[in-house]
């Protein structure tokens, strides 16, 4: 079985990652495992300062699922580029390496994405568009196309590597926003991030989260993943890295199925540390189960399938 997948500046072994915010910064999960047999890794947020994120509790069960509101917790820009993309260059040298980006203004996108692209690891961004924009009352990048495209645009100014826009569901209509993200000069899409969810304490009568809401992920939001992952591959050729729920080797067809190029593996990370390396030891076995010989090749009769 072929499991090669090519996408925009990511020669990748096999289609599975670990999608961003699941996996830390790759250190803590090389210790139960060896990364580099990954396709990719998506790396926790970059932001141009350290940033502590936000006040416990940022994490809560629900059915299927969980409730997160870290905050994009990270070390900031210059801990990112000084000691821990060399440090996985180093472990690591031939592993791809997606970086997320995220802010509060375009001026910090577009910092982060000029510094972060000339790493050598880096093969291409992830841009975090959820993030509330300040200059503009708080709306968040991803929900407003006019606000998408012109972000998009503004770093494929300054990247020296593709950059791949991480779309949100939290939105009434996904394909204007889309459409707008590729006039922009995006290289692909990553899809879905989390959905917006809360849950509440039958004693306090109070949001369990300091933050009141948080980032629903897990099996629950896979169907909503699904459809928002075709609804765009119907409207764009551009490539789709799909994430949302992702448990099973089942589950990665899917995405593949509905459009998806290549898959990331999230909140699964959470409650099986060795979930990436079973999902790329599982493909090849139930690829000939279904009579697929090669990724690539299923890859093109997809897209016949919705060209039509």
């Amino acid at each position: 079985m072929v499991l090669q997948v090519k996408l925009p500046g990511l020669d990748l072994a096999n289609p599975i990652m670990p999608a961003s915010g699941c996996f830390g910064f790759g250190a803590e999960y090389d210790k139960y495992y060896d990364i580099s047999q990954l396709g990719a890794v998506m790396i926790k947020a970059t932001t141009p300062e350290a940033r502590f994120g936000n006040p416990t509790p940022r994490v809560a069960e629900t059915p299927s699922g969980m409730l997160n509101a870290i905050g994009l917790q990270n070390p900031g820009l210059d801990a990112v580029l000084g000691q821990i993309l060399p440090d996985l260059a180093a472990k690591h040298p031939t592993l791809p390496i997606i970086a997320n980006v995220a802010g509060s203004t375009v001026e910090d996108y577009v910092l982060v994405c000029k510094e972060i692209s000339q790493a050598p690891n880096v093969k291409a961004i992830e841009l975090n568009v959820s993030c509330p924009n300040v200059k503009h009352g708080g709306i968040a990048f991803g929900t407003d196309p006019a606000t998408a495209g012109a972000l998009t645009e503004a770093v494929k100014e300054v990247s020296q590597v593709p950059i791949y826009v991480k779309l949100s569901p939290n939105v009434t209509d996904i394909v204007p926003i889309a459409r707008a993200i590729e006039a922009g000069g995006a290289d692909g899409f990553t899809m879905i991030n989390t959905l917006l969810g809360m849950r509440i304490d039958l004693k306090t009568r109070k949001p369990i989260l300091a933050n009141q809401t948080g980032g629903l992920s897990g099996p629950a939001i896979k169907p909503v993943a699904i459809r928002l992952i075709r609804q765009v591959a119907q409207v764009s050729h551009l490539p789709i890295i799909g994430m949302g729920g992702v448990m099973t080797v089942d589950d990665v067809m899917e995405m593949f199925l509905a459009g998806a190029q290549a898959v990331a593996v999230g909140t699964a990370n959470f409650t099986d540390p060795y979930i990436c390396p079973k999902l790329i030891d599982a493909l090849p076995l139930r690829m000939a189960e279904l009579g697929i010989s090669s990724l690539e090749q299923l890859i093109k009769d997809v897209r016949e399938e919705l060209d039509q």
